[in-house]
């Protein structure tokens, strides 16, 4: 007999996950790396990270009417645009990593605490939801972001995949790895 999983468990396990993915891509690069702008929109390492703290933050902070201890003026109305994705001066990559730290605990508190269908209320979409909603919300958000920090390390380094343990990638070596992408080149070749 299969037993059913539990919902709630199974999603904050898929948001730890997603979490976990975001915060392995810094390890081993330089502060440069970090934070350096690797698309045309700026996007970076620190940044996303940064970025990331915030929505987790405000989604189990405020959302359920459980307010994130720490000041969070990047997301202010008054804040620059884009503020919140990237590394201000005079910000640390350890405040940065810290506060990530400190807006998951909150988080992990605020799931703990609430059953899937707890109430809640968005300000910025103007409507209520529950816990179990803004879960796949935020574990849909933090992937994303996981992915495009995957694509910037990859960038920087060639490292690539979910986890350090677990590339979830094909084996391969470089000389494969070549191989392969000039494949994918010239098949995109015919279409130039």
């Amino acid at each position: 007999m299969t037993v059913a999983p539990d919902p709630k468990a199974e999603l904050h396990h898929y948001f730890r996950q997603g979490r976990e993915a975001l915060l392995w891509k810094l390890d081993g690069v330089t502060e440069y790396d970090a934070r350096r702008p690797l698309t045309p929109t700026g996007t970076n390492l620190l940044g996303l990270l940064k970025h990331t703290a915030i929505v987790i933050a405000g989604y189990f902070g405020e959302v359920f009417d459980r307010p994130f201890p720490q000041a969070l003026p990047w997301a202010e109305e008054t804040a620059a645009p884009n503020d919140d994705m990237w590394a201000l001066p005079g910000e640390t990559r350890s405040q940065i990593v810290a506060l990530f730290h400190a807006a998951n605990a909150h988080a992990d508190a605020t799931i703990d605490a609430l059953d899937l269908g707890s109430p809640g209320y968005v300000p910025w979409w103007s409507g209520p939801v529950t816990l179990s909603r803004i879960l796949v919300h935020v574990v849909a958000e933090v992937h994303r972001h996981a992915g495009h920090a995957d694509i910037v390390r990859e960038t920087i380094d060639g490292v690539a995949g979910l986890r350090a343990d677990n590339s979830n990638l094909a084996d391969g070596d470089a000389e494969w790895w070549a191989e392969y992408r000039g494949r994918v080149q010239a098949e995109a070749e015919r279409f130039r």
